[in-house]
């Protein structure tokens, strides 16, 4: 598919990569008749969970529903209380208020942004029935660690792993695929699209089945058609967007070894400009003033690239610095904001300096332009963009 480039065209925050593979099998859904509930959603089904390397994976119509299903399947419910991040995607705690649970914050790990476990251990209470990390901005949670939080205390486990398809743990296995539930999100701008779209991998065949019905209204895949068991919800995965999933799966690799391109086009780039690769900087606070830029892997850690979001220097006015990259030609956004500080998140309780780590990164966090298909010369052009609207 065609898109401007020349010097003067502006450089889009994301890209989706689409093309004639994702068109003749969306067109063979069409011709078919089978529009939702057909052999295109199992094929895409299959064929993630081969990818993956795991037993099963049920779509889902985006990983908000996928991550409230993994709530309902962990049984957690009013009175609970669970571990997570602050700095997230708001549907991270949105899902466990949807179930009357209270999330439960705790700082992050200053160089990956993840839930720290040290401070999730210390949030364990009387009510703590799970522990919910998210893999920010594709990079791997502590897993080991918080695993044996987890069994120490006798807490469940649901990953939000919606913007980590492709990252690697630190043990060298695939993100959501430690036997854990565990949740992808398909939106325009992640690693794989089906435009909107989720799936969430179940721990055992039963909870397999409970998936499968929630998504249909509570209706079992052996009974009739206005037959419902349980409660259930309209999360079901169109075969059309299967199909765009069908295809993306073929081709997964090429595009995250792209993405993996352009980042390390953007980290040369940007060390020009003074920036250093998170952690790789001697402070004992393990913070820096200057700018940052993201860390692609430590250890057997890899990071699949969602978005390429640098920290701006300490000071640096970032409303001014998106309207002049604005002026410029260059996309770009704050990400993320810390959701504890949302209105209906603050009624808990919460509210600014609860969680510094967090908040740092919240106020410096800026996304530069990122998809498969950059161009050195673009990611030059981001670049020199920056360094110019930071002067």
């Amino acid at each position: 598919m065609g898109h401007e480039s020349g010097p003067s065209a502006e450089i889009p925050l994301a890209r989706p990569e689409v093309g004639g593979r994702e068109e003749e099998l969306v067109l063979e859904v069409l011709r078919s008749g089978r529009l939702s509930l057909g052999p295109m959603g199992e094929r895409f089904e299959r064929e993630f969970a081969a990818w993956l390397g795991v037993e099963d994976a049920v779509a889902v119509s985006s990983g908000t529903s996928a991550l409230h299903l993994g709530v309902r399947a962990l049984g957690w419910g009013p009175g609970n209380e669970v571990l997570t991040s602050p700095f997230t995607f708001v549907a991270s705690a949105n899902c466990l208020l949807y179930e009357g649970v209270k999330p439960v914050f705790c700082d992050v790990d200053p160089v990956t942004l993840n839930l720290d476990p040290d401070a999730a251990g210390a949030a364990i209470g009387e009510r703590t029935k799970g522990i919910l990390p998210i893999h920010i901005f594709g990079y791997p949670a502590a897993m080991p660690e918080l695993e044996t939080l987890a069994r120490k205390h006798g807490l469940g486990l649901l990953e939000d792993a919606c913007q980590a398809l492709g990252a690697v743990d630190s043990e060298g296995r695939r993100v959501g695929a430690r036997g854990s539930l565990a949740t992808f999100a398909f939106y325009a701008n992640k690693q794989l699209t089906t435009g909107e779209g989720g799936m969430i991998v179940p721990t055992d065949a039963a909870v397999a089945a409970r998936l499968r019905s929630e998504r249909n209204q509570g209706r079992a895949t052996d009974m009739g058609w206005l037959d419902h068991d349980r409660l259930g919800f309209n999360y079901r995965l169109s075969d059309l967007a299967a199909a765009l999933g069908v295809a993306q799966l073929e081709k997964l690799d090429e595009m995250l070894s792209a993405r993996a391109r352009v980042a390390s086009l953007y980290e040369a780039a940007l060390s020009t400009a003074d920036f250093v690769v998170s952690g790789a900087y001697r402070d004992e606070t393990r913070t820096h003033r200057g700018g940052v830029v993201p860390i692609a892997g430590r250890g057997q850690e890899r990071r699949s690239w969602f978005v390429y979001a640098v920290q701006l220097p300490d000071g640096v006015d970032r409303d001014a610095t998106i309207a002049r990259l604005a002026d410029l030609g260059v996309a770009s956004k704050a990400y993320l904001p810390c959701i504890h500080l949302f209105p209906h998140l603050r009624e808990l309780g919460y509210g600014e300096g609860q969680f510094p780590v967090a908040e740092a990164a919240s106020a410096r966090s800026l996304a530069l332009p990122f998809f498969p298909t950059m161009s050195e010369s673009q990611v030059s052009r981001v670049c020199e963009a920056l360094a110019e609207s930071i002067s």
